[in-house]
Formats: C-alpha cells, structure tokens, sequence
C-alpha cells in the first residue's frame, strides 16, 4: 500500500488575493527548514512554475484536469509527490473559478487538504460568512486552514481570527499584514518569469522570515499530513516509450521563448529524442545535427528588435522550413515564423523568419484566452486526421488574415480554424498539452525519424 504524501493545495478567494506571495513564502520557509518541497500549479500557467522552480530548486508542475485529464494528474503526482517531504500546490484564480480546471476540482481529485488565503481589506467579522461559504459550497473540498492576508493591524486580526473560529471549521494559520506585502514585478501576459530573478535571494528570505514570524508553519505541516491521496508511482508516459535514439530536436530556450510545458518536453525524451536547448536571441547558428525544431512562447515581442538583428538565425530558420525538414512552433514561436513583429509606437516592422506571409501586431487588449480543444483535419506533425488536441491560448497580439493558399489544419470547437502549415512547418497560437495525447510526442519525434531517413 502506497505511503502517505504530505501536500496541500493553496487556494485564493478570487485572483488577486495575495495566494502567489503566499504560496512562495511556505515554499521558502519550507525549504529553509531543510524539507524536501516539491511544487506543482494547478491550471495552465507558464509563469508561476518558473518562480516555485526559482523558490525551491526544483522543476515545478502543471497539474491540469481539464487540459490533460484525471488519469495524467494522478499519474503525475503519484510520480513525483515526495513521501519524505511535501508537496506544494498553487491553485488558479478563486479555488472554484475554472470548472474542471479548478482547484477545488484538484482537491477532490487528489484529496488535498485547502489552504484558503482570503484577502481582509476593508473587512472585519464578515470575512467569516466568506469562509464558510467557502467551506460549505463542497463538502468534499477539505479547507482545513486559513491565512489572513492585507491585515490591517493586531486588532483587525483578532476580529477576523475571533469571528472565524466562532463560524467556521478552518483553522487559522495566520494573517499577514498589509506592510509586509510583496509586490513581484509583472507585465502584460503575468508576473515576470522566475529565470529573471524578480524575487532576489535576499527578497526570498524575507519572503521565509514573513511566513516564520506571521504563520504557524508547524500547524501546515501539519496539515499536509492530511493528505489522502493514495496512487502508484507510474504516469501515462510510459505509454509512449521508446528506446533513446539519435533524433536531436532542437528546443528555442531564451529570454524570447521560455513558454514550455515541461510535460512535453519530457514526453518527447521517452519518445526518443534528445532536447537541444538554443537561442534565437544570443546565438547564429542552429546546434548541429538537429532533427527537428520546437519554437515554444514567451515574449518575441520584447525582444524584437534583437530577433530581427539577429539575421542569421532568422534566415537559417527559414531555409530549415523550406527545406521541408520539420518544424512546430506555438504562439510567441509562431509570431517569430511570420514576416515581421509591428511595433506600432515607433512605426516600425522588425523582421522576423517570414515562413508565413503575415505580420503579426500586439494589441492593448487580450486577444484571445482560455482552454482550447480542437481536432485535426489533415495529417501533421502531431497527429493524423481526426485527432483530438488539448491545449490553451493567452495572447496579446493578433496576425494579418492569412492567405487561403496556407492549410489549416486544425478545427476548434466554436468552427474557427487555425494550425498553419507549409510543407513540414506547422504553426499557431495555440500551446498543446500532450498529456492526454501523449501519441502527438510520439508522432513528431517518428516524423523526424521519417524525414532524415528520406533526406539521407
């Protein structure tokens, strides 16, 4: 019978609450007490892993019930929930804001014990009926501790703390007052990415000494104890495992693409393919003996000028595309396929790859958001005609309309049609999730088998 895994699910009474801050604070704490923490995120973000993985030294992963299904979530966390330490889970939004994507969701599947962070501002005894509306609204989501975040002073803790264990089940863990609130820098697609070091090593002990001196750190580990979740240390990878062999893919990893499911590339490994890490940014020339190429997102349009400067990387892109050898490319790595990035301040294109005859133009507003679901029309490199794809869309920035001459290759579920492909290129906005689909993994690596063995 598999051991017991302590963790816990850090959950916000609605976006902005303070549940990131909170979240790597313990982390911190945690892992300055010398406990083995192991981070996961609930939901699709690409951001908030980078910044546990900055906290604790440690990979951090999407764990997705929507976007990847039950059985990938329980096989991934069964894999690397630690019985020697603990696991830390952020959640998304509001615990139950996001329907199957949820934390609340999450919770019940892994039966996680909550840690609610609720917000107190300009609040006293009310914030009771909030808890326990909270605890009440699913019997089988487990809140067995609160943090009080923004308090105002010792008086208002003691309100808010008094009237919740009057009302409420939870126990109070602490309040956190409103001084000590850290502020991590952000900008228009979330919170700067952990690569970067927005929280400092000396920030991160402040960070810790917070949560020492304002949570009982034994009573959440305590807490944790409380997990119940019971599973086999198998995941669904091994569904798709083949022998290491010497198909090299190329992975663009800078500060320009840095979007990536880790899942994926992992996936991609127990296909049978080695990941080489490059950079468009900083570096000329593609590595060697590459197979295939995987442009990720991140933020092209930051750094644009500095793409477009770098011309040679920019033309041995697209000789790669028109050579037909394969290519895939998500969001911001699709932005870097067209013709240029707009950057309508200065009144100026800066040139990018142009496998696509587009330009691709930010925009003020969110384009586009939310969990997509799509299938195929046409075989590629990810899949046959009719296969199903998971994945999510979060961007800013919108493309000319695409010539009719371009295949479209696949079709969501509100009619609209998107995957670009030209030869072995396939590009969109979409960023796929193969946790469900662990074949597309499969399917790319076997055709970058396929194709050099033809070129050969």
């Amino acid at each position: 019978m598999p051991g017991n895994r302590p963790a816990l699910i850090i959950g916000g009474t609605h976006s902005g609450s303070g549940k990131t801050t909170v979240t790597l604070g313990i982390m911190a704490a945690l892992s300055r007490r010398g406990l083995n923490v192991q981070p996961f995120k609930c939901g699709p973000d690409f951001i908030d892993p980078t910044l546990h993985r900055m906290i604790t030294g440690r990979v951090s992963r999407n764990l997705d019930v929507r976007m990847c299904g039950e059985e990938y979530v329980r096989g991934l966390f069964a894999r690397l929930a630690p019985e020697n330490g603990i696991s830390v889970v952020e959640g998304v939004m509001g615990l139950f804001d996001g329907g199957e994507g949820s934390g609340a969701r999450l919770s019940r599947l892994l039966d996680l014990p909550v840690l609610l962070v609720v917000d107190v501002r300009s609040a006293a005894e009310s914030i009771a009926a909030v808890v326990h509306g909270f605890e009440t609204l699913d019997p089988k989501v487990r809140i067995l501790g609160v943090v009080f975040n923004r308090v105002a002073s010792e008086r208002h803790a003691r309100m808010v703390t008094e009237a919740v264990e009057k009302h409420c089940r939870a126990g109070v863990v602490g309040s956190i007052p409103y001084r000590e609130e850290f502020a991590i820098p952000s900008r228009h697609l979330g919170l700067h990415m952990g690569d970067e070091k927005p929280v400092d090593n000396r920030r991160q002990d402040m960070l810790a000494d917070m949560i020492e001196r304002h949570l009982d750190l034994n009573a959440l580990i305590q807490m944790a104890s409380e997990c119940r979740f019971r599973g086999t240390g198998n995941a669904p990878l091994a569904r798709v495992t083949r022998p290491p062999g010497s198909i090299r893919i190329g992975v663009a990893r800078d500060e320009a693409f840095c979007f990536y499911y880790e899942d994926n590339l992992e996936l991609l490994r127990e296909s049978g393919s080695e990941i080489v890490f490059f950079s468009p940014l900083h570096e000329q020339t593609l590595p060697e003996g590459l197979h295939g190429i995987y442009l990720g997102g991140g933020y092209p349009e930051l750094h644009a000028p500095a793409l477009s400067e770098n011309a040679s990387m920019r033309e041995e892109i697209l000789r790669w595309s028109n050579a037909g050898l394969p290519l895939y490319a998500e969001c911001g790595g699709f932005m870097y396929l067209t013709l240029g990035i707009e950057d309508r301040q200065n009144s100026v294109i800066h040139l990018m790859a142009g496998v696509f005859p587009v330009v691709s133009r930010m925009q003020k507003r969110l384009r586009r958001l939310g969990y997509r679901e799509l299938r195929l029309t046409g075989p590629t490199l990810v899949g046959e005609t009719g296969q199903p794809l998971y994945g999510h869309e979060f961007h800013y920035s919108e493309i000319e309309p695409m010539p009719p001459e371009i295949r479209r290759l696949y079709r969501l579920g509100d009619g609209r049609e998107e995957g670009y492909a030209v030869d072995n290129t396939l590009a969109g906005y979409i960023h796929l999730h193969w946790g469900k689909t662990p074949e597309a993994a499969l399917r790319f690596v076997d055709t970058c088998r396929r194709v050099s063995h033809v070129l050969s």
